[in-house]
């Protein structure tokens, strides 16, 4: 099947990581990182005269704001559609609420939704926007796992010789999945998954631990996922201090790993459930360095989509 994100070897969409070549992950990230200047993010002119409609069909503050932060600071008009007003409330199908966008001239839809391939449903039916899926059933949340990858090349380049332990609910993580893909076609050899057993998930190229401590040790990332608390009942844990006791990264734990070891989370943290308050705001985190990057990627995705579309 044809990868519908590519026309003529170019990101004319940005849809999932999993069908995404090499070259295109690198480029992103790249791309970038070119636009982080001693911590600073850049602005440019590259989305001059676009609009770009942020399409939100399930809540998500933190990602919304970065996308449209991501847009403004690359000069583009920004329009945040009221879903829960949107005529798509009003018995009106998602394609005709797509069309009717497509004729306003929006140039770029960055949509999330809770159903699976909603973004690509959306790309093979619209012609001259440019799609960014934001968040998309249970798999992908493709910009988040750019920024994963971003901030850990920013400290550790050499992808090749890393161990990453991902440690919570893998299961249900969109950035457990989206990152597991980009990392392993980078060239990590080791991954190590941590979780509550009914919460596990297998990985090609993963490895899966019962044991927190051991898959800490001499890690070079520690990736920490946020845990929902209807997930606890799940997972057969009666409370956030039981998990916190099997799972939570302490200083203890944290030590395991590698001296220089990094500690990622996409936020927000639940302190005392996923991370200890001392490790979260301890020398180790890059937690506020992954947002700063969220912003960089995102910059990346739609200058990168609106030169190609631009060039059609």
């Amino acid at each position: 099947m044809a990868n519908i994100q590519l026309k003529d070897n170019k990101l004319v969409h940005l849809l999932e990581l999993k069908n995404l070549p090499k070259s295109h992950i690198e480029n992103i990230i790249l791309t970038a990182d070119k636009l982080i200047n001693n911590g600073k993010l850049s602005k440019s002119k590259e989305l001059d005269d676009m609009s770009v409609a942020n399409l939100f069909f399930e809540p998500s503050t933190r990602t919304r704001n970065t996308f449209e932060i991501a847009a403004k600071r690359s000069s583009a008009q920004v329009i945040n559609v009221d879903i829960q007003n949107s005529a798509t409330k009003k018995n009106e199908s998602l394609l005709d609420t797509m069309h009717t966008l497509e004729a306003m001239q929006i140039d770029m839809f960055v949509i999330r939704h809770s159903g699976d391939d909603i973004a690509k449903f959306i790309a093979e039916n619209t012609k001259s926007v440019a799609i960014i899926n934001a968040g998309g059933g249970t798999e992908e949340h493709p910009t988040q796992g750019l920024l994963d990858c971003l901030t850990i090349y920013q400290h550790k380049p050499n992808f090749a010789n890393l161990t990453i332990t991902i440690v919570g609910d893998i299961k249900n993580s969109r950035v457990a999945h989206s990152g597991i893909y980009a990392l392993s076609v980078l060239g990590v050899k080791n991954i190590r998954l941590v979780s509550p057993v009914s919460l596990s998930y297998t990985a090609q190229n993963c490895v899966n631990y019962s044991n927190i401590d051991e898959a800490l040790k001499n890690a070079d990332v520690v990736m920490t996922l946020r845990l929902q608390k209807e997930r606890m009942l799940e997972a057969h844990i009666p409370d956030e201090t039981e998990y916190f006791q099997q799972f939570g990264i302490t200083i203890e734990r944290m030590a395991l790993a590698k001296k220089d070891a990094i500690l990622m989370h996409p936020g927000p943290i639940n302190r005392g459930v996923e991370l200890s308050s001392e490790v979260a705001d301890g020398t180790q985190a890059v937690i506020l360095q992954q947002v700063t990057n969220g912003i960089a990627v995102r910059m990346a995705v739609m200058q990168i989509l609106a030169k190609n579309l631009n060039n059609d």
